[in-house]
This record gives structure tokens, sequence and C-alpha cells, in this order.
């Protein structure tokens, strides 16, 4: 069963405002450079459903998701609905996708859990908004389309379940709802001192939940034995019937928003080795804030998937979807070095295996009895 990719073209054009981190273009970069590259075979690619309220009250609150539905409706909200919700601030602004676009995610993870029942691959890379609580948005995400993926996987019957999450920041939003969960393994791997500033090693979220901070320049070697030494074998313990992966880009070097040093290299290193962890496998995307970075990452992931991985200079057509997207950071997006223009593979990012981060992996595998 060939590899399945969720997209929509609502990404397309669909911005959180001139000046907010995800004013950038990141899905439909990944589909151009897909289509560009010929990586989808007849039927591959599915356009995502758009989930109904019905839906999204598997998690979310009827009032929240009400709230959400007329804010995008007005292009407002008042101050009781701003102090509830958390809508219509500074990181979570009023946008005029602002249901349909989160909706669209949920209602591709759901499809996607849907599409992999007796087994199979998905990426859904418009998906990975881990940080909105079920009354709540937080961090940039509106709804949570990784707990919406989680529960309907456990619908349709499967009792061991886990989630792997990379991204640079925790994922506080999934652990808050399925953290005491005996029936998941969460893992996270994220950057320490980091906004939501949760995540501790040492946090009891109950359940099944492993959360490792990792210091700052965190490089592919400390990545590398982050995922031998600790996640690997935590997933061949669980046996998983399903794993989903939440494949962050913010945790490479050029991302604005962490201090992360990876190359796109580790996070492909982590999806080859979690296609054989567990007979179903989704991946969605998440936090990332470079528009090169991110499109060459998540489309990597979907060569990836299908065993492709194009290493030296991509075709002209794939270039020209690079060379054509903008970004207001001042130097770096007015002079965007060559290899963000021409290859999807970056230079990989070795580098010394710190004592913080082997001490880390060993306190956690001698927690969780590894």
């Amino acid at each position: 069963m060939q590899p399945v990719f969720i997209g929509s073209e609502i990404y397309r054009g669909s911005s959180y405002g001139e000046w907010h981190p995800l004013h950038i273009p990141r899905v439909s970069t990944v589909m151009d450079l897909c289509r560009a590259l010929g990586w989808f075979a007849p039927g591959q690619y599915r356009a995502s459903p758009r989930a109904k309220p019905a839906a999204l009250a598997a998690f979310h609150t009827p009032d929240y998701i009400a709230a959400l539905q007329r804010a995008e409706d007005a292009q407002a909200v008042d101050d009781a609905t701003r102090a509830r919700h958390a809508l219509g601030t500074t990181a979570n602004p009023v946008f005029p996708e602002m249901f349909r676009r989160p909706a669209t995610g949920a209602g591709g993870v759901m499809l996607a859990a849907e599409l992999v029942r007796d087994g199979g691959i998905v990426h859904v890379p418009g998906g990975g908004t881990h940080h909105a609580m079920a009354d709540r948005a937080g961090g940039f995400c509106y709804l949570n389309d990784p707990v919406l993926a989680l529960l309907a996987l456990r619908h349709l019957g499967l009792t061991r379940i886990a989630y792997v999450d990379i991204d640079a920041h925790h994922p506080d939003g999934v652990e808050a709802a399925l953290g005491a969960a005996e029936d998941m393994l969460l893992i996270s791997v994220h950057e320490e001192k980091r906004w939501p500033f949760t995540g501790g090693i040492d946090a009891d979220g109950g359940g099944r939940s492993v959360n490792l901070p990792v210091p700052r320049g965190l490089n592919d070697t400390e990545m590398g034995h982050v995922r031998e030494a600790l996640i690997l074998p935590l997933l061949d313990r669980f046996a998983p019937q399903a794993v989903v992966l939440q494949c962050g880009a913010d945790a490479v070097e050029e991302d604005p928003l962490s201090r992360l040093a990876l190359s796109n290299n580790a996070h492909i290193a982590v999806v080859k080795a979690l296609m054989a962890a567990a007979p179903r496998l989704i991946v969605l995307g998440g936090g990332g804030y470079n528009p090169w970075s991110v499109g060459r990452l998540w489309t990597r992931v979907w060569g990836a998937l299908n065993g492709r991985d194009l290493q030296g200079a991509l075709p002209e057509s794939a270039q020209a979807v690079l060379r054509a997207l903008s970004w207001r950071r001042r130097v770096a997006g007015r002079n965007p070095p060559e290899m963000w223009l021409g290859t999807l593979a970056d230079i990989p990012r070795p580098g010394p295996m710190r004592a913080a981060v082997r001490e880390r992996v060993a306190h956690l595998r001698s927690r969780t009895g590894l």
C-alpha cells in the first residue's frame, strides 16, 4: 500500500497576518515541490476534508468551537471571548480562515486515521498544532489535531498508540489531554527553557508520558543518541499498533523561534526509524517559521516515506518553487543561501556529545526501566 499525502489549497495564501511568524507559506510549498519533483503517483494526493463541529467536539468544547466560528465570521472578538478562549491575541490573531484552516488540518488527521485502519502511512503536513487546549487557543494553535488523531485511532479500536513529538516546543495541549492515558505512550523531545515552559524531565504527566528537554544547540550527533537510546527502545518495548509523529521543523538550526542546531537529516532519520516501529504511521507537520527550511524538510519527509531522497541539486522546476519564496527576516530573508534555493538535503550538523544530553537520556532510561 503506497503512502498517502493529505493537503489542501486552503493553505495557499492563508496567513495569520503580515507580522506573525505564520505569515509564511508552508504546506503549499511542500505540495508544489512534490508536484515539481513528480513525487505524487496517481491516488497518492488526497484533498483534506474540513472537520465538522460535531467531530471537533471529540476533544474541544462546543462553546469554544462556536466562539472560533463566530470569530471567523465577524473577523473580531469581544473582550470576554479573548479572555476565556485566547482568541484575538497577538499569538492567536483573528484572520480570515481562523476556523476553516485548523478545521481542515483536523479533518486531514481524522481522515489519516481512517486510511491507516488496516495499516499504512499518511503524511499530513497541515497537522501538528499541538498547543491548543479543549477550550482555549495557544501557541498559534486553534484546534489540537494531534489529540483528535490519537482519539480517532483509539475509536478504531487500537489499544497501544504512540505519539512522538520532535518539535522544538513541548506539546502541552497533547499532554494535558492524554498524558494520563494508559493506552498511549507520549514522547516529547523539546528545547529546555522555551515556551510553553512545560515538559520538565521529571514532570509527572501521568500515564506513559516521557519528556526530554534538551539544551540549546542540540546537534545531529546528540539527536541520533536520543533516537537510538531513548525513542526507539521505548517504542520497541511498548510495541505500538500505530505511531503519530509530530515532525515540527522549528528544531532546524535556521529557525527563528528556537535555538536548536539540527539539520533536516536528523528529522529524516527519525522518520525512517519510525516507519519500522508500527504497522500504522501518521506524520504531521507542526512548528517551523523559516519558509525554506520548512518546505525542504517536509518535502524530504514525503520522499523518505516513499523511499526517495534527493541529495544533489534540485531540477529547475523545483528550484523555481524555492526561489519564488520570500521572508521578512532582515538578513536571511533578503539573501538566502544557495543551499536553501537549490537543494532539499541540509549539510549534516554533527557535534560533540554533551554530558547534559547523555545524562538526561540515561536518567529517563533508568526512570522508565529501560
